[in-house]
């Protein structure tokens, strides 16, 4: 047996990067995957990339109709819900002095309602022994220039984390937190090619001198929703090469 043989498993920004390895590594499993993402193209790519039957339902997780739709799908195929990996989001920067009121809402409406929508839309098909992975960041923990709204954002999911343990505990659903360092994601790769140096610097800040992949952080992900995590809740799992606690 797989480790998510039939398992139903919800993972929001699955399209690329880390969502994307943790959708394929679930589906390698045995996992029947739906996932999420803005652009139908590259959600029609993904699913052909991922396999075993791996669903792409277009939406934003920042409207609510848009994940009604999600689980309306997943309530006809399997009336049900196992593992929620709460992975969209979004990353802007702007230094004190020049954060607008489109920053901000932009960030907190994707990262933190996103986050609270998606999971609390799939409640209603969870069950004891079910999982919920949100995605934070070192920078929930860090102080990083012109970071200050991301920063808090992650900073909320942190403490999400911690008041739906208590919230869930009757129920039987853990809820945990992967917390990634500096990954090659496509959205790395852009800033390094957009600032020619820059991945020097970045490898230097970390332990390891090298920037994590986003399979590192699914593998993460996959272990906080199994049962080798059973006795894991309300925890942040850093997946940073030791940025954080060096």
């Amino acid at each position: 047996m797989k480790r998510f043989e039939n398992k139903v498993v919800v993972v929001t920004g699955g399209s690329e990067g880390i969502g994307l390895a943790t959708a394929r590594r679930f589906a390698a499993e045995g996992a029947h995957v739906y996932f999420t993402g803005r652009r139908q193209e590259r959600l029609d790519s993904a699913a052909a990339e991922i396999g075993h039957g791996a669903v792409g339902i277009q939406g934003d997780v920042g409207s609510g109709a848009d994940l009604d739709r999600l689980y309306r799908r997943i309530a006809r195929d399997h009336g049900r819900v196992d593992v929620v990996f709460a992975n969209a989001g979004l990353s802007e920067s702007a230094p004190l002095g020049r954060i607008d009121e489109a920053h901000i809402g932009r960030l907190f409406d994707t990262n933190v309602k996103g986050t609270v929508l998606t999971v609390q839309k799939a409640l209603p098909l969870m069950g004891t022994g079910g999982a919920i992975i949100l995605a934070g960041s070192v920078a929930g923990s860090k102080g990083f220039p012109a970071l200050s709204m991301y920063s808090a954002t992650k900073a909320a999911i942190r403490s999400l984390a911690r008041a739906w343990t208590t919230d869930l505990k009757e129920q039987g659903i853990r809820v945990n937190v992967v917390s990634p360092g500096m990954i090659l994601t496509p959205a790395m790769e852009t800033y390094l090619n957009d600032n020619p140096g820059a991945e020097e610097g970045l490898t230097q800040s970390v332990p390891f001198r090298r920037l994590g992949e986003p399979d590192e952080i699914a593998a993460a992900v996959l272990f906080l929703a199994s049962s080798e995590s059973r006795y894991v809740a309300g925890e942040e799992l850093f997946v940073d090469g030791g940025f954080k606690a060096v």
